[in-house]
């Protein structure tokens, strides 16, 4: 469970990152799937709120072990 947790925090903090930057730098977007989690109109914050919903998926699995 902690290697799910940790592999699904690591996905939504790359994708959130990435997110950030693609929107605010305007540029190429890494990971596409991301795009169909955010409402239309909501991206910085939608991108910023994956990012804390990874982190906060990582804290417990790094914790474990």
């Amino acid at each position: 469970m902690k290697t799910l947790l940790g592999y699904l925090g690591f996905v939504l903090i790359l994708g959130g990152g990435t997110g950030l930057l693609a929107d605010r730098l305007g540029g190429f977007r890494l990971f596409g799937f991301v795009r169909y989690l955010v409402p239309d109109g909501h991206e910085t914050v939608g991108y910023a709120a994956l990012l804390a919903l990874g982190v906060l998926l990582s804290i417990p699995a790094a914790r474990r072990g």
